[in-house]
């Protein structure tokens, strides 16, 4: 995959003697990070777990190379069943659902781990082995791809290397040897994503990625998540509670609601009040209505 490169513009500025060139970033844009084929495409899905139940109800969704997107909605809107359709966990009951190529209602015999493999996983409680090493829990992202001979013959050096590479890339190579339960959360978050991009994922989805961490933190592991996506050239969608976090640090909110999407724009295009109906409950109308 060819990572998106951020456009640079350099100007020059006066000095005394010489002129010292200046670079300002520019970052690109919603509409550029679109102008490529989409790595997941979900048409009309419908989710039920039970006859009759819809969970998620006709939601259409893109994801481009690039570009961050925030899903955003209350306990029980469709966030976390959205995510699982994604990677064949959730019971697709009607629509189209495409991811890196493959088909989620159709797949074939030996697919399935495929599919998951193409999809580094962030979770809320990081889900590291506490009593192994940093190094050693970044390496279980290699785990996909090994069988039971690779499984008992430990992890290969180049496995080693990458996995150090990225424990340098999040930050953390210096707590490589520690075990993973002697580290802060911020810190088991960043060595949770390290494992996730081990598998060399077509995308990211990062379920409540901070829904523990401090409002310090929480900014750094979305800056962290929005720079891969950047440098990378992989589409990550992250689920939140936190309008101000998805304002901050997405490209594109998405909205769910009673398993619908009632909104999705970038982030540039809306503000607080936008979204104020994403969390706006019918029980709220009942209490104005009788106050």
């Amino acid at each position: 995959m060819v990572a998106l490169q951020t456009k640079r513009a350099v100007s020059k500025t006066s000095g005394s003697n010489t002129a010292q060139p200046t670079v300002h970033v520019v970052e690109p844009t919603t509409a550029e990070l679109r102008a490529q084929l989409p790595i997941v495409s979900v048409r009309k899905l419908r989710v039920a777990y039970n006859p009759g139940e819809l969970v998620l109800d006709g939601v259409d969704l893109d994801l481009f190379p690039g570009e961050t997107v925030a899903l955003l909605g209350s306990s029980g809107s469709g966030k976390s069943t959205l995510m699982k359709s994604l990677t064949g966990f959730a019971p697709i009951t009607s629509g189209s659902v495409r991811v890196a190529g493959y088909d989620v209602a159709n797949l074939q015999r030996g697919q399935v781990r495929q599919l998951r493999a193409s999809a580094g996983q962030v979770f809320q409680q990081f889900n590291l082995i506490g009593r192994l090493s940093v190094l050693t829990n970044v390496l279980t992202g290699t785990l996909h791809k090994a069988g039971a001979i690779n499984l008992v013959g430990g992890f290969s050096h180049a496995d080693r290397v990458r996995a150090m590479e990225l424990l340098d890339r999040v930050g953390i190579a210096h707590k490589a040897s520690e075990p993973a339960r002697s580290l802060s959360g911020g810190q088991q978050q960043r060595v949770a994503i390290a494992r996730a991009l081990m598998q060399q994922p077509r995308l990211i989805l990062a379920d409540e990625p901070v829904a523990s961490l401090d409002p310090r933190m929480s900014d750094s592991v979305l800056e962290l998540l929005r720079g891969i996506a950047r440098e990378d050239g992989i589409p990550v969608l992250v689920s939140l509670h936190v309008v101000d976090l998805a304002m901050r640090h997405a490209d594109r909110i998405v909205g769910l609601k009673h398993g619908e999407v009632v909104i999705s724009a970038p982030t540039t295009h809306l503000d607080a009040r936008d979204l104020e109906g994403v969390y706006h409950h019918e029980e709220d109308d009942d209490v104005d209505g009788n106050a």
